[in-house]
């Protein structure tokens, strides 16, 4: 009888032991599945604040591009004096207070009476004034620079690499120029013009998306309290060019090198600025960078 109650326990004992460990199983697993629910909710959703943000800034550049444009045909119709040139610079400066100035680069002695350089350079002193320099000489040798040979070469619009301009004024600072050659009525190469964009502008212009995006009702319906982010712009070496004050933020791994320079989108953990951070990153298009939206863990 004694053998049988044992025996009875012990069954008992194995029956409970064995439902305890289903229920550990199936709760590990509902946990587990959550958790990588969970996990491609908060992946789903930077991809498209990424997207957004990539096509935001995309835009703008576009914006910039067009306005340049139509300032670069405005000289290509009045080389005829540079008075002309000048005017024509002046004529749509106004209307485009984002970009910080545009440029004439003209070929040597094109205007014999202006000499061998001659870049006018009509360029905003605030939001409703601009001015008129004649930058080119020997200090400055545009000739020597990136994007006058890439675009006597190219015969193409393009942006130039991002740089620092001093010359001890104030409009020293670091720049991107979207660049374009510009032709007169024989075919010959007369000047190579610009429109210079300031990178401290743009970080005005992702602190503005970043607010756009933090409003977005569906991108941050899930959202939790705690979470946060910022946008930056990378070059394609993995540099940080534009980012809000004190976020600096640069790439450095050798596979998010290689999708930078091959245009690619991707995703990595890192510690920036001492904090483990979630990087989402992805192409620009029109020109050679990568927007990336840092989320602090």
């Amino acid at each position: 009888m004694q053998t049988s109650k044992t025996i009875t326990t012990r069954g008992m004992r194995n029956v409970l032991f064995i439902l305890l460990a289903a229920m550990i199983v199936v709760t590990s697993v509902s946990l587990w599945k959550c958790y990588q629910a969970t996990e491609t909710e908060y992946h789903v959703r930077y991809v498209g604040m990424l997207n957004l943000a990539s096509e935001k800034i995309a835009k703008t550049i576009r914006g910039m591009e067009m306005n340049a444009m139509n300032e670069f045909d405005e000289v290509e119709k009045h080389l005829d004096s540079p008075e002309s040139v000048i005017a024509a610079l002046e004529s749509k400066t106004s209307l485009n207070p984002e970009v910080r100035g545009y440029f004439a680069a003209f070929e040597p002695n094109y205007f014999p009476e202006k000499g061998k350089w001659f870049e006018p350079y009509v360029h905003h002193v605030d939001t409703n004034e601009f001015e008129v320099r004649q930058v080119g000489s020997a200090r400055h040798n545009y000739f020597k620079s990136d994007w006058y040979t890439h675009a006597k070469k190219s015969n193409e619009s393009f942006w130039s690499e991002p740089y620092y301009y001093y010359d001890g004024t104030d409009i020293s600072g670091h720049y991107t120029t979207f660049v374009k050659p510009v032709f007169d009525k024989s075919g010959h190469l007369a000047c190579v013009c610009g429109a210079d964009m300031t990178f401290e502008w743009l970080s005005k212009e992702l602190e503005r998306i970043d607010a756009e995006i933090s409003n977005d009702v569906l991108l941050n319906e899930f959202k939790s309290s705690h979470e946060d982010f910022y946008t930056v712009v990378i070059n394609n070496d993995g540099s940080c060019i534009a980012y809000p004050e004190g976020k600096k933020v640069s790439l450095t791994d050798e596979q998010v090198a290689s999708n930078l320079a091959q245009r690619k989108s991707g995703v990595i953990d890192l510690q920036v600025n001492g904090v483990p951070s979630t990087v989402f990153y992805a192409p620009i298009e029109h020109v050679d960078w990568s927007v990336a939206i840092v989320v602090a863990k």
